[in-house]
């Protein structure tokens, strides 16, 4: 959001994260509604908004934040990062 907050305003860049903070409020209690994504890495599932996606997974206690990512992205170089770490 720091991206957001230099080129836009930092107003903006509070708004957008409001809206994730509700977006994963509604997938804690409903973590099933997002879409699995297994071809990018085992277990993942994301959700957009609006020109974003965020990537989670399930975890024993709820739901892990793996990535919010700007949708344009090149999803499949950014999860083969994670494949090398």
């Amino acid at each position: 959001m720091d991206y957001i907050a230099e080129k836009v305003s930092v107003e903006k860049a509070e708004q957008i994260l409001e809206k994730i903070n509700l977006k994963l409020q509604l997938l804690v209690k409903f973590p099933q509604i997002g879409r699995r994504r297994d071809e990018l890495y085992p277990g993942l599932r994301s959700v957009p908004l609006e020109n974003y996606l965020i990537f989670y997974r399930f975890t024993s206690g709820g739901i892990e934040v793996m990535r919010v990512v700007g949708g344009y992205r090149d999803l499949e170089a950014l999860f083969a990062e994670n494949d090398e770490d």
